[in-house]
């Protein structure tokens, strides 16, 4: 049985002037749409026993090994920016905090929460979690992938139940606006870390169960998931045929990349995680490494951010009356 490689993409019309890849899709079968975003493509491939995908509480489990039966919520260092009429969220998580970093802010921070019951955690530098009290009432946060560019006042919750959270995020912001970590981040034309972003409530579930034999991703998300699931997890970097040369000794397929670079065969069921590449890095270096993976027979099932999915297979080069 030819190996199947799950892809999760950005939308398709941010890759959709890539010739080559476009003339593939357009020999491509594609099925059933989706729902889109991000978080719905990656809960394709796991299980849990029901519900919203509890992440922060995943995550701690992955990062901190902590998690236990507490309630918990990710509260990941973010970057708003003030306008006339409001703000706009545009980057939550991977800031390029370092560890000290991280620990100074989430330290200034922590009063605000603890006034509230809660306790601010660092996970790792890029990612914090609150760990809360059970009777909390947490109402729906849109994910980071849906909040990200949006107005800020929007995305927060309405209403009674929202007052306390809308709250706590602005005693927030206030803590973070002159923290030393953000003058210096300032100094060096970077950032600043100005708001938390809060969302992924809920319990660390009993299992995590995946399809998946090996994930290859950068994001933190997939990782913990993966940990849970007992499904080997690596760096995109260790992706065969990825932008580093197969390392010396993995198995090869029987034929190679034509510029001296061997291919390190896929697992059977494997998932390749670009949602955040860019156009660029796409076409010169993720798109060639799939068709060689594409032309050697593996399946490729690629999940668009859109919604949008397909499946491409060797033999679909046959379909040469398809144009894109």
């Amino acid at each position: 049985m030819a190996a199947v490689l799950n892809v999760l993409l950005p939308g398709r019309d941010k890759l959709a002037h890539i010739a080559p890849f476009a003339a593939w899709l357009a020999r491509g079968t594609t099925l059933p749409a989706a729902l889109p975003g991000y978080m719905v493509a990656m809960a394709e491939h796991f299980r849990w026993p029901g519900g919203a995908l509890p992440a922060a509480a995943v995550i701690r489990q992955s990062v901190a090994g902590d998690a236990g039966d507490a309630l918990w919520l990710s509260a990941d260092p973010a970057w708003v920016q003030p306008e006339l009429s409001g703000a706009r969220l545009l980057a939550c998580g991977n800031l390029g905090l370092t560890v000290e970093e991280s620990a100074s802010l989430v330290a200034a921070l922590a009063e605000t929460f603890e006034a509230e019951g809660m306790s601010l955690h660092v996970g790792d530098a890029q990612h914090w979690q609150l760990r809360l009290p059970s009777y909390i009432d947490v109402p729906a946060f849109p994910e980071p992938e849906e909040a990200l560019g949006a107005d800020l006042f929007e995305q927060l919750p309405k209403g009674e139940t929202g007052r306390r959270w809308r709250a706590l995020i602005n005693e927030a912001q206030v803590v973070l606006h002159n923290h030393p970590v953000n003058r210096s981040r300032a100094s060096r034309h970077l950032p600043p870390v100005n708001s938390v972003w809060l969302w992924g409530a809920g319990v660390l579930p009993d299992w995590v169960e995946c399809g998946l034999s090996r994930i290859y991703s950068d994001d933190l998300l997939p990782w913990a998931l993966g940990h849970k699931a007992n499904v080997d997890v690596q760096a995109r970097t260790a992706f065969p045929a990825g932008p580093r040369p197969a390392p010396a000794g993995a198995s090869l397929l029987a034929k190679g990349a034509g510029d001296g670079t061997t291919h390190a065969a896929l697992s059977p069921y494997t998932l390749l995680d670009l949602q955040d590449t860019q156009p660029h890095d796409f076409d010169q270096t993720w798109w060639p490494a799939l068709e060689t993976h594409l032309t050697e027979g593996t399946e490729l099932r690629l999940a668009f951010a859109d919604g949008l999915r397909m499946v491409l297979k060797k033999n679909h080069r046959l379909r040469f009356w398809r144009k894109a």
